[in-house]
């Protein structure tokens, strides 16, 4: 599907105001509701717009910590990658998994309310993750910028 001005106006303010009302979201992208409403299922129904959703403030909810954890497999045999895969998935501190290409063959975005959380995060899950040969943990001391907008 291409996308035109329109509808990257439409996904600019949808990504940053998801509960925005399409009477709204049409006077901001200078179109009629009936339009503007037309081309958000569109854009829904093309996968496009996957899903709303509410960002929660991490400190407020209790979970101030944030870790990168690298990972580095025993192999890149695909039953070794799709057995931790699986895995990672069950793990509900853990908000990211990326296969990366480099050093490291994952990266883990894992919240934690303390270093003792992770602690036990990290001996109760991390290190009974298959496949794993060594692990790498960071902590963020301070996030300078964070988005979820793409920038369309």
């Amino acid at each position: 599907m291409t996308l035109d001005d329109i509808d990257r106006k439409i996904l600019r303010v949808i990504q940053k105001q998801g509960r925005i009302s399409n009477a709204d979201l049409s006077e901001k992208v200078n179109l009629s509701p009936s339009a503007c409403h037309r081309r958000v299922q569109r854009l829904e129904a093309e996968g496009i717009v996957k899903d709303y959703v509410a960002l929660l403030d991490a400190r407020r909810i209790g979970l101030p910590s944030t870790i990168f954890v690298e990972i580095k497999l025993q192999g890149q045999a695909d039953e070794i990658l799709d057995a931790f895969e699986a895995e990672v998935k069950r793990v509900p501190e853990i908000l990211e998994c990326h296969l990366m290409a480099g050093t490291a063959d994952y990266i883990l975005k894992v919240v934690a309310d303390s270093t003792e959380d992770f602690a036990r995060i990290h001996r109760q899950h991390l290190s009974r993750l298959p496949g794993v040969q060594q692990m790498q943990s960071s902590f963020a001391l301070r996030t300078v910028f964070k988005t979820t907008a793409l920038p369309v």
